[in-house]
Formats: structure tokens, sequence, C-alpha cells
């Protein structure tokens, strides 16, 4: 058992020893404590710059490989545009092959034409497939212009940036990159106008399909409505002359009708032959006579003076008569134009028609546009999408590790380290000095 010591009384305790300098700090004593640890000092800075260097050294150096792309001059588009199919302004072209410089397909076809370039990268653990996955998921990087800026028509641009290891040909890789995407571009602008002149083909075919379509359903309503014409006109002419022959029998028995009256009317008046009232008084004046007297009268003699033998020689004639259409000029006319409907030159003239194309009013201008489309050429080699304002070349110096900065933070942190663990040494040892 330890014994412990024995408290005094209290008037018997002596009061605590005062610290001679109290709170404040002397700078001398302390810089005296930090020189008497100067070699724990060094040694701490010493293992610091020690631990850059070996990082500075030992880490993989990281390059970083850029290129840039400007919108092409409005002629390098001239061509294109001037087919009529597919317009493209420079920004726009520019859009197109920047969305293809991040395209995984692009980039995929690249990777299959040059994977030799990426077996630098590929170990037991993983291969050259995935090592450029990696490579492009993580270290590849596409600029691009900020499209709120108002001034945006002169910074337009887009870039390809990579950060790559040392043995690793970045630049070749970003180059190929993007004349990977502009050819892919080209090819898919290719593509696009091909369809598009396809598709326009086929459009002007439905235009003159349908065109002629509408055609024959003209032509057919045309020649139905001259049909009808014709029936209806035929069947109103015949209307018109079974009407007018009609009449004219019934003329015909009217007259005969007047003439038996007449007739009765002159053999009751013995009246024989032709003659007049006032040579019918002298007649039965004087009895007989040679004398032929010729009148003139504005009135109308009743159709018994004609005599019986003139009225009766005319009914005769109209009881005979078997058709009266040689009295009235409109029946003449009715037949001609009754001969004249029965062949429509108009109808025979449509029928007859070899070739219906010839009568198309708007077939010329589809066949010009088809014959126009059909003599593209098209031809990309003299359109140019972009201008490569900056190709990437190979830097000379990597942008990771900073050689020089990473040594003179480590040497700096070490400093401050060992400054620190000696301050804390002497607190410690100064704080023991005291207690005792």
């Amino acid at each position: 058992m330890f014994d412990l010591p024995k408290r005094l009384p209290v008037n018997q305790q002596q009061p605590l020893q005062q610290a001679p300098y109290g709170d404040e700090i002397d700078l001398f004593e302390l810089f005296q404590g930090l020189w008497a640890q100067k070699v724990l000092i060094v040694l701490i800075v010493a293992l610091c710059g020690l631990l850059s260097g070996a990082y500075v050294f030992l880490t993989e150096p990281t390059y970083e490989a850029q290129a840039m792309l400007r919108p092409a001059p409005i002629k390098g588009l001239d061509e294109l545009n001037a087919m009529g199919v597919l317009t493209l302004s420079p920004e726009e072209a520019l859009n197109r092959v920047g969305a293809a410089l991040g395209s995984y397909e692009v980039r995929q076809q690249f990777f299959r034409k040059n994977e030799p370039l990426f077996e630098v990268l590929a170990s037991d653990s993983i291969t050259a497939e995935q090592a450029f996955r990696r490579l492009i998921k993580d270290d590849l990087q596409v600029l691009q212009s900020d499209p709120k800026k108002s001034d945006q028509q002169f910074e337009a641009f887009v870039g390809l940036k990579l950060q790559y290891p040392e043995s690793l040909a970045g630049a070749d890789i970003v180059n190929g990159m993007v004349e990977q995407a502009i050819t892919s571009e080209n090819e898919r602008i290719k593509a696009d106008l091909a369809v598009v002149v396809k598709n326009k083909l086929a459009s002007i075919e439905r235009s003159v399909s349908e065109a002629r379509a509408g055609y024959q359903a003209n032509k057919q309503a045309k020649i139905a409505e001259l049909m009808e014409s014709d029936v209806l006109q035929r069947a109103n002419l015949q209307d018109e002359l079974k009407a007018l022959r009609a009449e004219l029998r019934l003329r015909r028995l009217s007259r005969i009708t007047q003439l038996d009256e007449a007739i009765r009317i002159a053999k009751e008046l013995g009246i024989k032959k032709p003659t007049t009232p006032s040579a019918m008084d002298q007649v039965k004046a004087s009895g007989s006579g040679n004398t032929i007297r010729t009148e003139v009268f504005n009135q109308q003699f009743p159709l018994y003076f004609m005599g019986a033998e003139a009225l009766e020689a005319e009914r005769t004639v109209l009881r005979q008569r078997r058709s009266d259409d040689h009295t009235e000029p409109r029946i003449a006319k009715i037949q001609k134009e009754l001969q004249l409907l029965e062949h429509n030159r108009e109808i025979e003239t449509l029928k007859a028609r070899q070739d219906d194309d010839l009568f198309l009013k708007q077939l010329e201008a589809l066949r010009t546009e088809e014959a126009r489309l059909k003599g593209l050429s098209i031809d990309m080699k003299g359109v140019q999408l972009v201008v490569v304002d900056q190709p990437a070349i190979t830097p000379q110096d990597p942008i990771k590790p900073k050689k020089v900065l990473v040594l003179v933070l480590g040497l700096v942190l070490g400093g401050m380290l060992g400054v620190f663990v000696a301050l804390i040494r002497n607190l410690i040892g100064n704080r023991k000095t005291a207690q005792i």
C-alpha cells in the first residue's frame, strides 16, 4: 500500500509560485526554443521535401492537347446551299460538328480505325477499349462558346480538350477525333441530302400521279358533262320537233276544215273560179261579159271567193300530204342540230388523246424540278463545314504535376509543420518546467 501524503492545515499551506512573466510571450525565449530544435525542423522540412520530390518524380505526368474550331466562311457552304435542297448556315454547321465531337458513335468509329493508339493504355486488368472508354469519359471534354452572349457571332467556337499520360499520343488523338467528326458530319449531310432528294423525287412522282388522276377525273367529268348536255339538247330538240309537227298537223287539219266550209259557201254562191265582190256585182248586173277587171283592196276577201275548184284542189292536196315538215323552216334547223349531235367531236377528241401528260399544266414544272434533282451531284469535297482555327499540338510541359510548385509547397508546408511541432514541444517543455 502506498502512503498518501498528509494534508497540511489551511493556515500552514504555502501559496502557489507565480509565473515570473504571467500571460506574456517572450519572443526571444520563443526563438531560442525554436533554434534549439532546429535539427527537428530541418528534418521535418527535409522529410516533406523528400515526399514532395517523390510525388513529383514518381507521379506520371499529365499533358493536355486542345483543338479549336471556328465557323467556316459563307463561301465554304455556297456549293451546298446552291443545291436548294438543304440550307446550312456557318453557325449551324459548327453546331453540327460540335454535336459530332460529343457523339459516342463518332468516338467509337475513331477508336475502331485507330485502335493501336490506345494499346499503350491496356494492361492485364483492362483492355484497350475499356481504357479508351474511361479516357473519353474522364479526360475528354468538348468546349463550346456561351450561347447567352450577345456578341456570339464573333466568338462562336467549338473545341476538344484531352488530358492524357505521357505515353499516349494525345495531340494525334485530338486531331484525329476532330477529323473524324468533320468526316462523319460530311457523310451525314451527304446522306441527309440523298434522303431529301429521294423524298423530293418521290413527292414529285406523287404529284405527277395526282395530277394525272386529277386530269383523268376532270376529263371523264367533262366527257360526261358533254354527253349529258348532248342528251339534254337532243331531247329538247326532239320535243320541239314533235311539238312543231303536231302544231303543223293541227294547222293543216284546221286549214282543211276552213276549206270545207269555204267550198260549201262557194258552191252555194255558185263561185267556181276566183272572183271578187265587185266582179260578182257586175256579173249579176250585166249577166255575162268577157271583161276581166283587176282590183286592189287592203282587206282580205273571204276564202270562198277563191272559187270551189281552187278550194277543192287545195283541200285534196292537203289531205294527200304525208308530212308538214317542209312548211316550217325551223324543222330543218332542228334536224340539222340533231344530226350534229349524233357525233360530238369534242368528246371524240378527248377520248382519242394518246398522251394526256401533254395537257397537264403543272407537269412541265414538276418534270423540270425532277430533272434538276436527278442531275444533282452530291459531292462534299468542295464543302467546308468548319475552320480548324487551332489544331492540337504536343505540349512541351505537363499540366500536372507542377514540379517546382509542388516542391516549393512541400518545403513551405514542411517548414510550417516543423515550426508547429517545435512550438508544441517548447510549450510542453515550459509547462513541465513551470510545474517543477
